[in-house]
């Protein structure tokens, strides 16, 4: 079976140095593709470089919303040239976080638009983090969708069946993480059995969000694997038809082999 991480941080700082050591350990679990997500300039550029050297990744650049309010001069720019340059698989990871509330409401707004725009004009996919934010995400999405093709990934989803529903009317992904599989996560999990297998992809966030059984611990993409065995059990399917139709989707959404 062949699992794809649809998204993951590998900065090596958060790893320690140790980013060779997580993508074999997630090779030999049979995580053959990974999408590494910026959230700064720098971080995207170190993505790129490392999907550039490393068969079966793609990275994604851009600027999470909790930071839009410190991004340094240049930045964007730095960003624009990955994309432009062809060096990232998607734009992102964007959104709003109306939870921590780390940036003015109204900066978020205007950086989510400024990549939603980006992602349009070169019509590459979009990574979106929403936080207690889904309804404004969605309308976003709703008016981005009226000037033209849009695909969208709510990354690590835990919306209603509604909104998950009203997501996929706009052309969406939706991707699981962890959080699905939390002992108090059952009407996740039920929201996830109702997703078009088409729709569906299954992420780490790494290194957050550990699955069970291994909360707590720091999370890598070879624990893909638990959130996609819980997702399997929860949708009534078998572990490798999961696997084959969310890596199927990866890759048609990535754009990768």
């Amino acid at each position: 079976m062949d699992f794809f991480d649809s998204h993951c941080h590998l900065d090596p700082m958060r790893y320690l140095g140790e980013v060779p050591e997580v993508v074999a350990r997630a090779r030999t679990a049979g995580v053959t593709g990974m999408a590494v997500i910026g959230t700064r300039a720098a971080d995207s550029e170190a993505a790129a470089d490392l999907a550039g050297r490393e068969p079966g990744l793609v990275a994604a650049a851009g600027i999470h919303p909790n930071d839009v309010h410190e991004v340094a001069p240049g930045e964007w720019d730095r960003i624009v040239t990955l994309a432009e340059a062809g060096r990232v698989a998607a734009i992102g990871e964007t959104g709003l976080d109306w939870y921590r509330d780390h940036a003015p409401r109204d900066e978020q707004r205007e950086w989510f638009d400024r990549h939603v725009r980006l992602a349009q004009r070169l019509s590459l996919p979009l990574v979106i983090h929403t936080r207690e934010s889904i309804g404004d995400v969605l309308g976003m999405i709703r008016e981005a969708v009226g000037r033209g093709p849009l695909m969208a990934i709510l990354h690590a989803f835990t919306g209603s069946a509604l909104e998950a529903a009203e997501a996929i009317d706009l052309g969406c992904h939706l991707g699981f993480a962890g959080m699905v599989t939390f002992r108090s996560s059952a009407m996740l999990r039920e929201v996830a059995a109702t997703v078009p297998s088409d729709r569906l992809l299954v992420e780490t966030d790494s290194p957050f969000l550990s699955p069970e059984p291994l909360r707590g611990k720091r999370n890598e993409p070879a624990n893909v694997v638990h959130t996609a065995r819980c997702l399997a059990l929860a949708r009534g399917e078998s572990l490798g038809a999961l696997a084959a139709a969310t890596t199927a989707n990866a890759r048609r959404v990535f754009r990768c082999r």
